[in-house]
């Protein structure tokens, strides 16, 4: 890790290249094509672009109606927008019917930072993930990111994927074999399992370094899939290493670490710990204090092992 790279420019890059492969593919955005990265695709396929306007519902009707007619249809807002704004339009137009629209959510969780409380997309997940139907994605970097994008397009059904307005880690090299509702395993251990998405996955192999060197060994997850969840992963995690910690920069409702807990609850109870935004909104600030300030850092999620460790032991 060290290197940084911009999950949605990797997303403006790979919808290019689908392009190019898929003649059958359009991209809709609502007036923010250069923040999305989708200008991209709308400078090389224009005859295949559409800006809809700042009009994220309308967007989701005609989105659906071009799937409905055939079409692989990227869409693709920020997150708080898709999310939000759009809901009824996403469940009742591209849910329900179970269309082949993949909704790409840019300037996903509070590390929009600046930019406020309006555009933080908390709830996104929760709001997404809550839609029977809809495959939820959260890459932790930008080779995943474009790895995702080509995972949806050759599937067909609705897909949400949540990417970052900053720069983030790398973390995996080109070449990724990634698999929708598969977790990646990026470091071993016998002791506990950190489970995360998205930005908080570079943070969860920070955190597992920092107890290596306490001699505590720590599993590492990439559930880049928050839904459907991989729910071998998550049982062989808990029976082998008993502690369970997950990670992720969304509301603890309804998000990640809901899923994983359900799961547990019912198949295999196990100590745990969530790391994730606790029932507030925050306010404008970088994105770094905003991720200290909801206790979102390698830190603190180590302390959360450590927890969880006491209880099983105990």
């Amino acid at each position: 890790m060290g290197q940084l790279a911009s999950t949605r420019e990797a997303f403006g890059k790979a919808l290019v290249e689908l392009g190019y492969r898929n003649p059958n593919l359009v991209v809709l955005d609502a007036d923010l094509a250069k923040s999305t990265q989708t200008e991209r695709f709308g400078r090389e396929f224009p005859e295949r672009f559409f800006d809809c306007g700042v009009a994220e519902q309308n967007m989701m009707s005609i989105g659906a109606g071009l799937a409905a007619s055939g079409k692989t249809v990227f869409a693709a807002t920020f997150a708080v927008f898709a999310s939000g704004r759009a809901f009824d339009q996403v469940r009742l137009c591209i849910a329900q019917p179970g269309l082949n629209v993949k909704i790409v959510g840019t300037h996903g969780g509070i590390s929009v930072g600046e930019d406020g409380v309006s555009h933080h997309a908390i709830e996104d997940i929760s709001l997404m993930s809550s839609l029977p139907g809809m495959t939820v994605i959260v890459p932790a970097d930008a080779v995943e990111a474009r790895a995702a994008v080509f995972a949806a397009a050759a599937q067909p059904g609705p897909f949400y994927i949540r990417l970052n307005r900053a720069n983030t880690e790398v973390i995996y090299t080109n070449g990724l074999d990634f698999r929708v509702g598969r977790a990646s395993e990026l470091r071993a251990g016998t002791d506990s399992t950190i489970i995360a998405c998205g930005v908080m996955v570079a943070r969860a192999l920070k955190a597992a370094e920092s107890l290596a060197a306490e001699g505590i060994g720590c599993r590492v997850l990439d559930m880049a899939t928050v839904k459907p969840l991989d729910r071998e992963a998550v049982l062989r995690a808990a029976e082998e290493t008993g502690a369970i910690v997950t990670a992720e920069e969304a509301l603890l409702q309804g998000g990640l670490g809901a899923a994983v807990a359900s799961l547990l609850a019912e198949a295999h109870p196990t100590p745990m710990r969530m790391i994730a935004i606790r029932d507030v909104y925050n306010r404008s600030g970088r994105p770094d204090e905003l991720l200290e300030l909801n206790g979102l850092t390698a830190p603190e999620i180590a302390r959360a092992v450590r927890a969880t460790l006491a209880r099983k032991q105990g």
